[in-house]
C-alpha cells in the first residue's frame, strides 16, 4: 500500500499560522468549536482546515471569523488577501483601497501625530532608527 503525501497548499502561509496561534490563546475562554460557531461555519472541521493550511479563507468569511477569534478585520483581510496569490491581487486591493491599516496601527498614528502636533513630520533615519528601536530591530 502506498502513502499519498498530504498536499497542505497554504500550510505556510501567515493567515494559518496566526489562526492556530490565536485559537490556542483563546482556549482558556472558548473552544474551537465555539469560534467556528461564531464564525459562521456550518462544518467545523473548515476552522480546522483553515489552521491547518488545507482551505483558504474565503474573503466574505474574514468579518465573521475576525470577531470570533477577537482580532482586527483588517488584520484577518490583509492575510487572507495574501493566501490568494499573486502579487496582482495585492496591488488591484491597494490601488483601490489604499494601505490598509488594522486598529492599533491607527491607534499608533494617532500617537505620532499628537506628539508632533500635527505637523505631519517626514520620517527621517533618526526617527525610523527609534521605531525600530522599539521593536528590537
Amino acid at each position: 500500500m502506498v502513502k499519498r503525501a498530504t498536499i497542505r497548499p497554504y500550510s505556510e502561509t501567515r493567515l494559518a499560522k496566526f489562526v492556530e496561534r490565536r485559537i490556542l490563546e483563546l482556549k482558556p475562554r472558548k473552544t474551537q468549536a465555539a469560534i467556528s460557531s461564531e464564525a459562521g461555519f456550518a462544518q467545523h472541521n473548515m476552522l480546522t482546515n483553515i489552521k491547518k493550511g488545507n482551505s483558504k479563507l474565503p474573503l466574505d468569511r474574514v468579518p465573521a471569523l475576525a470577531n470570533a477569534l477577537e482580532v482586527d478585520p483588517a488584520l484577518l483581510f490583509m492575510m487572507a488577501v495574501e493566501q490568494l496569490g499573486g502579487e496582482t491581487t495585492e496591488l488591484a486591493i491597494r490601488k483601490i483601497f489604499g494601505t490598509l491599516v488594522t486598529g492599533n496601527e491607527t491607534a499608533w498614528l494617532e500617537e505620532i501625530r499628537k506628539a508632533s502636533n500635527y505637523s505631519d513630520p517626514s520620517l527621517t533615519l533618526r526617527a525610523r532608527a527609534a521605531l525600530r528601536g522599539i521593536f528590537g530591530k
